[in-house]
């Protein structure tokens, strides 16, 4: 059941195969291959003049009426890890696009393997001309693979979360939205166990589980261990949510022992904790590893599962996955930070336009990534934080009362790349690769391993890191 999975640098990757070609695909309709290559010959970016920021472009509201490159023609693709929709919701969106935009064609390619599949396919420039980037792109990588969508003071003040896709003054992804961190679970069968009030610490969410076993048939917590990353989502909870604190992440790099255990159960420490008790304490599904992502949905819909860890974006999934959507519910993560509860609010993965495709293609990109965010009913259809910053909150969190919801601060100027620096060097992986948090998983369903254990390893390679890259350690 061990996953070998380890964490490649994009820019390692990058540097092993030829130069970049334009991105190209066999179905010779929806690329830089139709139309030449946007690459300057010196193996850097070759971005147009020509391709307007994200702000200054006025869309167009119907095939006759006014707006920006009415008369483009383009076509282009659009890559997804949203296999469930793709044929369905997003074509759909492809389609009210396309009415109001005739000459531009967008077809969607949905990718299974997302994270796998997108760090290999970006160093070949095989991957359309719209992505989701992956999350093991770093910020200094961004201007190899993407085009800069505007400046970060303009659009920060437009747009939601640009601080996590932008570097050096420019912002290179959109979040398709954004989601906050908590805890997904089936109110009728908390009920059923006879839990009146919401856990807030991880020993009073351990307790509610032990409940749920003993007072109804439902799996406490399922892991969903063998789809991978949603072990690696449990990192999301690793700054926010479990510190209160905007500016953990900023610090993190410049701590000692940061996974160290804290009196107060907060921290890093507390988040993992509270899997790997679950797991120890066999509150999870009976097999990890024949566990089913899509199946899932429609379990924890069904009351066949009581509670999963995941951010807000998976509870319209699981909503849309059966007949009782309603008892279909969100709960802060059990960790509070002196009296009170903290969710982070951030970005799902964020849009970003191949900068090797033709100046056309950037374009045409461009205006369908707008529409997307700003036209479209994506965000009610999923339930996720919009976009645009003037836009309501989605109804999921509505019950969140007393939580006070943060975003992590912009890295300090000079730092951009710190923490990506220090988490790659480790191989901690937070937030890029889910092989720790499965082997935290592993270690408590075999005993092979306490979290002390665990955790002193991964402050061993965070200090190992931190002398490597010359880091100065400040608290």
């Amino acid at each position: 059941m061990k996953l070998k999975r380890k964490l490649i640098s994009l820019g390692l990757a990058a540097a092993m195969v030829l130069p970049i070609m334009a991105c190209g695909g066999s179905d010779g309709g929806n690329n830089a291959n139709n139309g030449g290559s946007g690459d300057n010959g010196s193996g850097e970016s070759a971005v147009s003049a020509e391709v307007p920021t994200i702000d200054s472009i006025t869309l167009k509201t119907s095939a006759d009426g006014e707006g920006d490159y009415g008369d483009l023609t383009a076509s282009i693709k659009v890559l997804t890890n949203r296999t469930d929709i793709v044929d369905t919701v997003y074509k759909g969106y492809a389609e009210q696009f396309m009415e109001i935009y005739p000459n531009i064609t967008v077809e969607y390619e949905g990718i299974t393997d997302y994270e796998e599949s997108l760090r290999l396919r970006l160093t070949t420039g095989d991957w359309g001309d719209l992505c989701f980037i992956p999350t093991s792109v770093s910020k200094e990588e961004l201007q190899n693979y993407f085009i800069p969508l505007g400046d970060f003071d303009t659009l920060d003040s437009i747009y939601n979360f640009c601080q996590e896709k932008s570097f050096g003054g420019k912002v290179y992804g959109i979040a398709n939205g954004g989601t906050a961190g908590g805890v997904l679970y089936n109110k009728k069968v908390w009920d059923a166990a006879g839990i009146t009030e919401l856990p807030k610490t991880p020993d009073e969410f351990l307790d509610a589980l032990q409940q749920i076993k003993d007072n109804t048939d439902a799996v406490p917590l399922y892991t969903n261990f063998s789809a991978g990353w949603p072990m690696g989502a449990w990192d999301a909870y690793t700054d926010i949510v479990c510190t209160g604190d905007a500016e953990f992440k900023n610090r993190m790099p410049h701590m000692k022992d940061p996974f160290a255990k804290k009196d107060d159960m907060t921290g890093p420490y507390a988040v993992y904790y509270t899997m790997y008790e679950a797991v120890a304490r066999k509150l999870i599904e009976e097999d990890p590893a024949s566990t089913d992502w899509e199946s899932s949905k429609g379990a924890i819909n069904k009351g066949e599962i009581a509670s999963m860890v995941l951010g807000s974006w998976a509870v319209q999934q699981c909503k849309d996955a059966g007949d009782t959507p309603d008892d279909v519910k969100y709960m802060p993560f059990p960790i509070t930070v002196d009296g009170k509860q903290y969710a982070s609010a951030g970005g799902n993965y964020g849009f970003g336009i191949n900068n090797q495709a033709t100046t056309d293609n950037q374009i045409a990109a461009m205006l369908y990534l707008k529409w997307l965010i700003e036209e479209s009913s994506i965000y009610t259809d999923e339930g996720s934080i919009p976009a645009r910053k003037d836009q309501p909150l989605p109804d999921v969190l509505a019950d969140f009362s007393g939580v006070e919801l943060l975003s992590n601060n912009p890295a300090p100027e000079g730092e951009e790349d710190l923490f990506d620096n220090v988490n790659l060097e480790s191989e901690v992986g937070i937030n890029n690769d889910d092989y720790p948090d499965c082997e935290i998983l592993e270690s408590a369903l075999y005993g092979t391993k306490t979290l002390d254990e665990l955790m002193g390893e991964w402050n061993a390679k965070w200090t190992s890191a931190q002398e490597s890259l010359g880091v100065e350690v400040t608290e």
